[in-house]
């Protein structure tokens, strides 16, 4: 559950969070899970389908959640995974086009 601020901040207007893309290497991926234990955000999940390993490899539950902090990538051993942020046309918003 997220931390109840105190106050509504100053800037929330100005400030917009980046848009993530989550990226998976499915047959590097052994399974190990510590992407989906250590994201902060719940943004990872086990899959139902192994991969050429034999293994589960994440699926991405809901990329809107996540904030690009990169604990994913530095935790992954195989570099499985990475996120970059999502690039968009200027003066486009989310679901316009």
């Amino acid at each position: 559950m997220p931390k109840k601020l105190w106050r509504k901040p100053l800037d929330t207007e100005k400030i917009k969070l980046p848009k993530a893309e989550i990226h998976i290497i499915t047959d590097l991926c052994k399974g190990c899970g510590f992407c989906i234990e250590f994201c902060p955000r719940k943004v990872l999940d086990k899959t139902e389908h192994p991969n050429k390993r034999g293994a589960y490899p994440p699926q991405v539950v809901d990329e809107s959640k996540c904030t690009l902090c990169g604990f994913c990538t530095a935790i992954c051993p195989d570099f499985a995974i990475f996120a970059v942020e999502k690039k968009c046309k200027e003066g486009v918003e989310d679901g316009e086009e």
